[in-house]
């Protein structure tokens, strides 16, 4: 008999059906608007957690949502064929990663992830899902048993390691140092 500890976990997923997706990019100026700040202040697409990748010659646009930051650049890319047009492993990718600028921040060049806009007071569904009027996005929650609690590296950490790599440690701690003392 397993005496392992079971908890219960929410997973919160975000489903795409591609073939109801316009391209109409209102996922990318509602995530840039709730994450702008103040809230809903701006748009800015490029700090959106999500984008939209198209090919207009053959009308496929599919939606894809800030992952995890991967630290280096992928060793091998695969082409993928769909409706005669050819794409690489890279335009379907959710990572943020030292080979391309999607899923950056523009400004300080952090990563960015969707946190499926969790926020205080918490709202039903991800502001893209709510946008997506043709029904292309669809937010579900689902109850898993987990042995324990998965352990991952907090955003500040990525985000610092991220500041560090582009502009050094000394800089990073000046910067921190001047900021405390505003």
């Amino acid at each position: 008999m397993d005496n392992k500890e079971k908890k219960r976990k929410i997973v919160k997923n975000i489903k795409v059906d591609t073939r109801k997706c316009v391209g109409c990019k209102a996922c990318e100026i509602a995530c840039s608007a709730f994450h702008a700040v103040p809230r809903y202040s701006s748009i800015n697409t490029g700090r959106s957690r999500i984008m939209v990748v198209m090919d207009e010659m053959t009308d496929v646009f599919i939606p894809i949502r800030a992952g995890d930051y991967a630290e280096a650049e992928c060793n091998g890319r695969n082409t993928y064929v769909i409706e005669g047009k050819e794409y690489n492993e890279c335009t379907f990718c959710p990572a943020s990663c030292p080979s391309r600028d999607a899923f950056k921040e523009p400004d300080s060049g952090l990563p960015l992830k969707c946190d499926m806009c969790e926020s205080d007071p918490p709202i039903e569904k991800p502001m893209c899902v709510d946008a997506c009027t043709f029904g292309a996005l669809t937010y579900e929650e689902r109850e898993v048993e987990v042995e324990k609690e998965e352990t991952k590296r907090g955003e500040i950490e990525i985000g610092l390691k991220a500041l560090i790599r582009k502009h050094g440690l000394k800089k990073i701690m000046d910067t921190a140092v001047r900021v405390s003392k505003e």
